[in-house]
């Protein structure tokens, strides 16, 4: 299974991956995972959001334990966030087959769309829709770098887009979700290969725009200038400083130039921030203080800062019974995470936890991601263990 996926949409020249929503390469693993499902005599089900379901049992009979993960990357991401998660299920399952573990619960695996952001700028979409986090409104004004609607992203794909929404039927029938990921972190890195998760911190997307005025590079006097790029500088500094301070995280990962332009000044940078903390007030104070320091430098350089939150997930704390049942059961550490995730969405809705696999580096979101086979195959035991324990008593 990994092998067949490595190859999909993988970039030869920089060896990440490119598997954005509804793109070429997210449908040929849409495919694929139609393909281990039916392969395996699962019954296939694809929901109102597009994300795909394999199970096996009733569907409708309820007390459902459900895991997966999810297979778009962000660009240029590693192989393991995410399909390690969904590769492991389908693993976990033929292991639990070989034991000859009759269920009592139905089982189902699921690929949720689009958890990554990529292309429409929001994480965890698939999820986010299922759960009522996102409305349909708010998702059909989502649209990507060129202009593409999500709801006009998915028709062309071949889906229906005016079904999309809260799913809580569906949600209903899950007794509990598990989710098996890549650590992304080094907490594991001297101890066990698989961990359970504590909880989530909270975090959010924000974007600023930098309103300045385009002018000639050659020609326009420094004081005359309202370059919006020096704002920008500015605030990713800043940015940087008092996330330390606040021993929270603030990346600015992302970047748009408008007239982009070698010997021009520049008329508008888009720049979005990337912003956790452990806990939601110094998330809210963190990011009050860089939209001032934006501000107050905008206003020296002449340049007007808006602020616009796009997305936003706060605390998530994974079902504590649920949780120390899987810490015992595998005799696991628990550990923190700063990253966000399907199971964290769904957390507010049904009871959810998650396994994380050892990452030596400790590097993700990058070609350089990596677990050992040995590891991974631990992750699998480990998986197959829970869902023996949650759907067979």
């Amino acid at each position: 299974m990994w092998a067949e996926l490595l190859p999909v949409g993988r970039s030869a020249a920089s060896g990440g991956y490119r598997r954005f929503a509804w793109n070429s390469a997210d449908a040929e693993c849409r495919a694929w995972f139609e393909q281990q499902a039916r392969s395996r005599g699962l019954t296939y089900e694809l929901d109102r959001n597009g994300n795909q379901w394999a199970w096996l049992g009733d569907p409708q009979a309820g007390g459902a334990v459900v895991t997966g993960s999810h297979l778009d990357s962000v660009p240029d991401g590693g192989a393991f966030d995410g399909p390690l998660g969904v590769v492991s299920s389908f693993a976990a399952l033929d292991e639990l087959r070989a034991r000859g573990t009759e269920f009592t619960r139905p089982l189902a695996i699921v690929n949720f769309g689009d958890e990554e952001g990529a292309r429409f700028g929001v994480a965890c979409i698939g999820s986010r829709l299922t759960a009522g986090v996102l409305s349909r409104e708010a998702a059909y004004d989502l649209r990507d770098a060129t202009g593409v609607r999500l709801p006009d992203a998915m028709e062309k794909a071949g889906y229906d887009p005016t079904a999309i929404g809260a799913d809580d039927d569906r949600l209903a029938r899950v007794g509990a979700f598990v989710e098996l990921h890549v650590e992304q972190g080094r907490y594991l890195a001297e101890g066990r290969p698989v961990g359970v998760a504590g909880a989530i911190w909270p975090h959010g997307r924000w974007r600023f725009d930098f309103h300045g005025e385009a002018n000639h590079a050659g020609t326009t006097r420094i004081e005359d200038r309202r370059d919006p790029m020096l704002t920008y500088a500015n605030t990713v500094l800043a940015a940087r400083k008092k996330a330390k301070h606040a021993g929270a995280l603030a990346t600015f990962g992302k970047v748009a130039v408008e007239p982009n332009g070698t010997n021009a000044i520049a008329s508008l940078v888009r720049g979005w921030l990337d912003s956790r903390a452990a806990d939601e007030r110094t998330l809210t104070e963190l990011v009050a203080e860089i939209e001032r320091a934006a501000a107050e430098r905008g206003e020296r350089d002449g340049v007007r800062v808006e602020l616009t939150r796009e997305s936003y997930t706060p605390v998530v704390e994974f079902d504590g019974p649920l949780r120390d049942r899987l810490a015992k059961l595998l005799d696991a550490p628990v550990l923190p995470t700063g990253a966000g995730h399907d199971a964290g969405i769904l957390a507010s809705a049904i009871p959810t936890a998650m396994l994380f696999v050892r990452n030596p580096s400790g590097v993700s979101h990058s070609p350089a991601e990596h677990a050992e086979v040995a590891d991974c195959l631990a992750g699998v035991t480990a998986l197959a263990d829970v869902l023996e324990d949650l759907a067979c008593q």
